[in-house]
C-alpha cells in the first residue's frame, strides 16, 4: 500500500458516499481520495466470483493511500510491486476532484489501464489524475482483476471477471460520483492498449449500457477469444500446477503461484501455435472472452449493429505502435528477412495479405515490414475499424494518430505504443512512460501534452475534441505532431489492406 504525501495546509476534504464518510487529502489544489473499495475483496469464498458491492463502515475512513494491486504477471516487475502490497482489498477506486461537493456537476473521466490483460494497477505514478483534474474534470482510476484471476476461463466461474470488475467500478461511479463534484450523466471511459480493448468491450456489454455516454479508445488491443480458446489456455496454466482448470482445484492456490503459472505458459506459447494461432505467436494468453453472456459479440460487430450509436467515440493510435515492443524483445534493427516473412505469413489478412503488403510497401526492409504488420494487426487497424463500424451504423467518432516521436532512449522508438499515456495525463516526468519523454521534458512535449489534455477534456465535457468527426469519404483525422494538423487518415495503404477484415473471435484450432 502506497502512502502519498498530502498538502498539510488547511482542513482535509471529506465526502459522504453510500458506504460511509471518506477523508482524503489536497495535492496542488485538487482533492484526492485513494483506495476506496468498490467491491468486496475477491478472495476466499469470493475467489473467481463476480464482484460484490463493498460493505459500509462506521466513522470516517482515511482515503489517502492506494489499495493493494491485484495479483499479476511478472512483466516490468509488476509482480514484485503487487507482492509487496499489504491486504487483499484489490478492488478499489481513486478520485481526483477540483471541486468536491454534490453541486459542481463536473464531467467525469474514468481511466482503465492497460497491460495486456496480464498486468496493471491504478497506483502507478503515470496514472496520477491531478493534472487532468485541474483542467476541470473529475478523474477516476481503479483496479480490476487481470491474468488468470480476471480472465482465466475456469469451470464454475463466470467469464470476463475483469470486465465485470470494470462494470462494478462504473456502477460505483454512477452511485457515488456526485459527492465528489462529478455528474453521473456525463461519464467518459478512457483507456489505452488492453484498457482501450476493455473500453471497446464495454461498448458491446449489455449490462454496461447507461454507465457512460462517451468513450476514448487509445491503441485498442484487438484480441478477443472464443470460450474454447480461453479454456484451452486456462487448462495449460492449471496443468503447470498439476491441477484442473476448475474453481474447486484453483481456489486454494496462492495468487502468486497462479500468476507464475500464467507467466510460464505465456513465455512458451509458441509450442501451442498450431492450436492457439496468432495469439501464441504474440504470447497473449489473456483477453476478453466472447462468451455470449457478458460479452455477446465482438466490439466491431456490436458497433456495426448500432450498440454504440448514442455513445460519442474518440479513437486513435500511435504511428509506430510495435517499435517499443520490438525493442523490448531485443529485435530493434535486428529483424531478419525470415522473421519478417514469418510475421507477414501469420498476421497479414486474407489469402493475398502478404502480397498486398509487399506491393504497398515496395521499398520496406525487414524491420519496417515486421513493424507494420504487427502494429496493424494488434493496435492500428482494430482501432480504426472501431471508428469505421461506429460511423457506418450512424454513430459519431473522432479519430487521431500520434506521430510525434518519443525523444527518450536516443529517439529510436518513434511514436511508439504507450507514448500517449504520459501526454494525456500530463505526467511527463514520472513513472515508466517518462523514459520515453526523456529526463527533462522539452517545451515541445509540454505543449503537445497540453493540446492532448485539452482535446480529451473537451471531448469529456462536450463530445467534441476540436476536429471534425470521421466519415468514410474524407476520413479526416487529427495528427498530434510537432505541428498538429487535420488531414486524411495517413495510413491509407494499411487501411486498404485491412478494409475487408472483420476482426473475428480468435478460435481454438482443431487438433491435427
Amino acid at each position: 500500500m502506497t502512502v502519498v504525501p498530502s498538502d498539510p495546509s488547511g482542513p482535509q476534504p471529506e465526502v459522504r458516499v453510500a458506504a460511509g464518510v471518506l477523508r482524503g487529502c489536497r495535492e496542488a489544489g485538487v482533492a484526492v481520495f485513494r483506495g476506496i473499495p468498490f467491491a468486496e475483496p475477491p478472495v476466499g469464498a469470493l475467489r473467481f466470483a463476480a464482484p460484490r458491492p463493498a460493505r459500509g463502515w462506521d466513522g470516517v475512513r482515511e482515503a489517502v493511500s492506494y489499495g493493494p494491486p491485484p495479483p499479476q504477471g511478472g512483466h516490468f516487475g509488476m509482480d514484485e510491486l503487487a507482492k509487496d502490497a499489504v491486504g487483499d482489498d484489490w478492488l478499489t477506486v481513486n478520485v481526483w476532484s477540483p471541486e468536491p461537493g454534490p453541486g459542481a456537476g463536473l464531467p467525469v473521466m474514468v481511466w482503465i489501464q492497460g497491460g495486456a490483460y496480464t498486468i496493471g494497477m491504478s497506483g502507478l505514478p503515470e496514472y496520477d489524475g491531478g493534472r487532468l483534474a485541474r483542467e476541470g474534470v473529475v478523474v477516476v482510476t481503479f483496479n480490476y482483476r487481470v491474468g488468470l484471476e480476471g480472465f482465466g476461463q475456469f469451470e464454475g466461474a463466470p467469464a470476463n471477471r475483469g470486465l465485470l470488475d470494470q462494470i462494478a467500478a462504473l456502477e460505483w461511479v454512477r452511485d457515488n460520483i456526485r459527492a465528489f463534484g462529478g455528474d453521473p450523466d456525463r461519464v467518459t471511459v478512457f483507456g489505452q492498449s488492453a484498457g482501450a480493448g476493455s473500453v471497446a468491450a464495454l461498448l458491446a456489454v449489455p449490462r454496461a449500457a447507461g454507465l457512460f455516454g462517451r468513450a476514448v479508445a487509445q491503441s485498442a488491443q484487438g484480441t478477443f477469444f472464443s470460450p474454447e480458446l480461453a479454456a484451452d489456455i486456462a487448462a495449460a496454466c492449471a496443468a503447470e500446477l498439476g491441477l484442473k482448470p476448475t474453481v474447486a482445484d484453483l481456489s486454494a492456490v496462492d495468487p502468486v503461484r497462479l500468476s507464475a503459472a500464467g507467466d510460464a505458459v505465456g513465455a512458451a506459447m509458441g509450442r501451442w501455435a498450431e492450436r492457439w494461432g496468432r495469439v501464441a505467436h504474440r504470447s497473449i494468453p489473456f483477453s476478453p472472452v466472447v462468451d455470449g453472456d457478458v460479452l455477446p459479440v465482438t466490439p466491431w460487430q456490436a458497433l456495426a449493429d448500432g450498440a454504440g450509436r448514442d455513445i460519442d467515440l474518440l479513437v486513435g493510435h500511435t504511428r509506430d505502435e510495435q517499435r517499443l515492443l520490438t525493442a523490448l524483445d531485443g529485435l530493434l534493427g535486428q529483424v531478419t528477412g525470415e522473421q519478417a516473412a514469418a510475421a507477414l505469413d501469420v498476421f497479414a489478412p486474407g489469402l493475398d495479405g502478404v502480397r498486398r503488403y509487399l506491393d504497398a510497401f515496395p521499398g520496406a526492409g525487414p524491420d519496417e515490414l515486421y513493424e507494420l504488420v504487427h502494429s496493424d494487426w494488434l493496435f492500428r487497424m482494430p482501432s480504426l475499424h472501431l471508428a469505421q463500424a461506429q460511423t457506418a451504423a450512424g454513430g459519431r467518432a473522432h479519430v487521431y494518430e500520434l506521430t510525434w516521436p518519443a525523444p527518450g532512449m536516443g529517439g529510436v522508438l518513434g511514436a511508439c505504443h504507450g507514448l500517449d499515456v504520459p501526454l494525456v495525463f500530463g505526467n511527463l516526468d514520472r513513472g515508466q512512460p517518462a523514459l520515453l519523454i526523456g529526463e527533462e521534458p522539452s517545451p515541445e512535449a509540454e505543449a503537445l501534452s497540453a493540446r492532448m489534455r485539452t482535446a480529451w477534456t473537451a471531448f469529456a465535457a462536450y463530445g467534441d475534441p476540436g476536429w471534425p468527426a470521421y466519415d468514410t469519404e474524407r476520413r479526416l483525422v487529427q495528427l498530434f505532431a510537432d505541428r498538429p494538423a487535420v488531414t486524411a487518415y495517413p495510413e491509407e495503404s494499411s487501411r486498404l489492406i485491412w478494409q475487408d477484415h472483420g476482426f473475428p473471435v480468435l478460435p481454438l484450432r482443431p487438433a491435427r
